[in-house]
C-alpha cells in the first residue's frame, strides 16, 4: 500500500484483520522500525512518532540513522535496445534522460 511520507521517510502499511489494525513499518532503511493504529489519523501520529523516536534514538547511540533514498538511481540496461529507445523517447519529448526517467518513474509508481 503506498503511504505515507514525514522528514523524507516513507511507510508500508499492510491491515491486520485479526486484530483489526492497521500495521506499519519505515522502508528503505536497513533498520527495523515500526508502528500501528485504529484509524488513520492515529497510524499517522504513530507513524510520525517513529520516525522521531528512530532519529532521537540514533541521535543518543551516536549512530547515523539510515538515510532515505538518496535521489540517485542507476539502472543498467541493453545499450543497443532500450536505453537507445528511453533516450529518443525523452528528446522526442523535450527533455533530457533524467527528466523524461523521473517522470516516466513516477508515474508507474503512482499507478
Amino acid at each position: 500500500m503506498h503511504g505515507m511520507t514525514y522528514k523524507g521517510y516513507a511507510d508500508c502499511v499492510e491491515f491486520d484483520a485479526e486484530n483489526h489494525i492497521f500495521v506499519g513499518h519505515i522502508i528503505g532503511i536497513r533498520d527495523i522500525v515500526g508502528f500501528h493504529g485504529k484509524t488513520a489519523h492515529e497510524l499517522e501520529n504513530y507513524f510520525r512518532e517513529a520516525v522521531n523516536g528512530y532519529l532521537s534514538s540514533c541521535e543518543a547511540l551516536g549512530q547515523r540513522p539510515n538515510k532515505p533514498y538518496s535521489g540517485k538511481l542507476l539502472i543498467r540496461v541493453s545499450a543497443e535496445i532500450i536505453h537507445a529507445s528511453v533516450a529518443a523517447s525523452a528528446e522526442a519529448a523535450g527533455k533530457s534522460l533524467s527528466q523524461w526517467a523521473a517522470e516516466t518513474l513516477s508515474k508507474a509508481a503512482h499507478a
